[in-house]
């Protein structure tokens, strides 16, 4: 690079040179474009006749297979089912041969679903003279007289096995095409048929816009798919021809035989619009090149002030590196890029700012998503459950004990189940009344428990077990054997000019906030927890400060009657952490 900042330092070259040197790029980038245009429509053509080849033989394997098994279970009906015996034994105005005719019909109309309704069935007994549908048939009157007429042609025919048996061919009734085959069993005869349309129309679902087309052909490539049109059969056969050249050809063909047929599938697909495609991708490089070559004087020029230092600063941005030192750049007298290099490393000394911010602030919140983790493992609660009801089978208190068991289990259930940071409030007052009925069963008349809660206050979001710590705290430290105490729960919605907010009041009659932790907690100190003690509130004093952003309220106190409280003021989460 320097050898060649050098040279160009020292020798001149006239406008015309470089005129010269576009000139050439230009036609260059244009033979390039007309390669890789042909080249692109090939690939193309091959891509697509690939798909459909491979869509053929998805196709005709299916049909195949339900050829097959249409084949065996007539096969097998005729052969070994009771009611085709019973039938060929009875006249057809027999109870019997009704009945047998009936199961007949079920059977048949069960196999029918599973290929959509699409196969029409009929049985003909020849000894019987009896010919009729064994499924629900979607042939008209006319059609279904026409086809009768033709299997009385049919098992005249000495040749009739070899000719339809596993075969199946295509029939024309009444102008329209199907696709039959005849499995005969003595004087007995099975007959499926289906309509050449219904037959196709899978493959005529394809998107090959209004350029391709897909048929059914015999093994004379006579088209049998209705309705036959003068333009579809032009265009299959004129498929046929091949171009000299294969990028000159604008259409390909694929086609596929069905195995125990006497036809096949055949799908055209027409490539005009890759041609237009190129013509205009011509016309854009030839617009490009009268615009280049009008503005080459100037580029030259700018080639040399602005273009190469460009380049330079271009390629040293990408050797930035956030654990490196950015480069110093010098940009030939630009002042403009000499500033962008200086915002852009002050840019990325706050981006390593942030970063180390953000992997900060992550940590911390992991930290309180495992002490809030470890706050809802109590195992002693669960054991002290356990213990109460073996004490109350002891005491064979049948209804406690199931009240007791309702109450543990739906108490763990939300537990372990709760893994958001936001649940209902209407949920969190009911998992704080099981918490307070269990221990109701432990404590007996130790306390009472009172709840009130204001109407329309059920669906405001709140974080879970927030009301549960304070509410374990007051159980904990409040409740004694002596006197009896009482816990109230209040929640209240108060409404401002700005938002909502929800105000919960949990307050006890118990001996209250000692006076060292209640000026702690007021003065926002953190309080000991070396012995294992008021972990649960610190840990949910952070959580309201990472989940709420400094938002939320939080007031402790003792009441002048005796007993804590503390007041919680939750206003709405922000939309992010929900």
């Amino acid at each position: 690079m320097r050898h060649m900042t050098k040279r160009t330092a020292g020798k001149s070259y006239p406008i015309r040179h470089y005129v010269k040197v576009m000139l050439l790029i230009l036609i260059s980038v244009l033979v390039l474009d007309c390669v890789i245009s042909f080249s692109a429509i090939s690939i193309v053509k091959q891509q697509t006749t690939r798909f459909l080849q491979d869509t053929a033989n998805m196709y005709i394997d299916r049909i195949n297979l339900d050829f097959s098994n249409i084949n065996q279970y007539m096969g097998w009906t005729l052969a070994n089912d009771e009611n085709v015996k019973t039938m060929n034994k009875f006249r057809p105005d027999d109870s019997e041969f009704i009945k047998a005719n009936t199961e007949l019909y079920k059977r048949f109309s069960e196999l029918q679903k599973n290929y959509n309704q699409k196969y029409n069935f009929f049985v003909y007994l020849k000894d019987q003279q009896y010919f009729l549908n064994t499924a629900p048939t979607s042939l008209n009157y006319s059609d279904y007289l026409e086809l009768k007429k033709q299997i009385f042609t049919y098992v005249q025919d000495k040749n009739l096995f070899e000719k339809f048996y596993s075969n199946w061919s295509p029939i024309l009734i009444n102008d329209q095409y199907f696709i039959i085959n005849i499995v005969p069993y003595y004087e007995s005869y099975m007959i499926c048929l289906i309509s050449a349309d219904n037959l196709i129309r899978p493959l005529q679902q394809i998107d090959q816009e209004s350029n391709g087309l897909v048929s059914l052909v015999d093994q004379n490539g006579d088209i049998i798919v209705n309705p036959k049109s003068e333009e579809e059969a032009a265009a299959l056969k004129d498929a046929e021809k091949k171009s000299i050249l294969d990028l000159a050809q604008t259409r390909t063909t694929v086609s596929g035989q069905f195995a125990n047929a006497t036809f096949g599938v055949e799908m055209l697909m027409k490539f005009g619009a890759f041609e237009k495609i190129m013509i205009a991708q011509l016309l854009i490089m030839l617009l490009a090149a009268i615009v280049a070559c009008s503005i080459c004087g100037i580029m030259v020029y700018f080639n040399i002030l602005i273009l190469r230092p460009l380049k330079k600063f271009s390629y040293n941005l990408t050797q930035f590196n956030e654990d490196s030192k950015p480069l110093d750049l010098k940009m030939n007298k630009i002042v403009e890029l000499e500033y962008a290099n200086k915002l852009f490393k002050n840019l990325l000394e706050q981006i390593k700012i942030f970063k180390i911010d953000i992997y900060e602030h992550e940590l911390e919140k992991q930290r309180i998503q495992l002490e809030y983790m470890k706050l809802q493992i109590k195992p002693h609660f669960f054991l002290n459950c356990l213990t109460n009801i073996h004490s109350m089978a002891q005491m064979q208190m049948h209804e406690e004990i199931q009240s007791m068991a309702i109450s543990t289990s739906n108490y763990f259930r939300y537990i372990f189940q709760n893994g958001q940071d936001f649940v209902r409030l209407e949920d969190e007052i009911n998992h704080a009344r099981i918490y307070l009925e269990i221990q109701k069963h432990r404590y007996r008349d130790a306390f009472t428990f009172h709840i009130d809660q204001a109407d329309g206050t059920g669906h405001l979001k709140i974080p879970p077990l927030v009301l549960q710590t304070f509410i374990e705290n007051s159980v904990k430290y409040a409740v004694s054997r002596v006197n009896e105490v009482q816990i109230h729960l209040a929640v209240d919605l108060k409404s401002d000019s700005e938002e909502e907010t929800a105000v919960i009041r949990i307050s006890d009659t118990g001996p209250g906030f000692t006076t060292e932790i209640l000026e702690r907690l007021e003065s926002g100190l953190p309080l000991d927890q070396s012995d294992g003690n008021h972990i649960g509130i610190m840990n949910t004093l952070e959580r309201l400060e990472y989940l709420y952003r400094s938002k939320a309220g939080i007031h402790f106190s003792n009441a002048e009657t005796g007993g804590a409280c503390v007041t919680i003021c939750l206003p709405h989460p922000p939309q992010d952490k929900l």
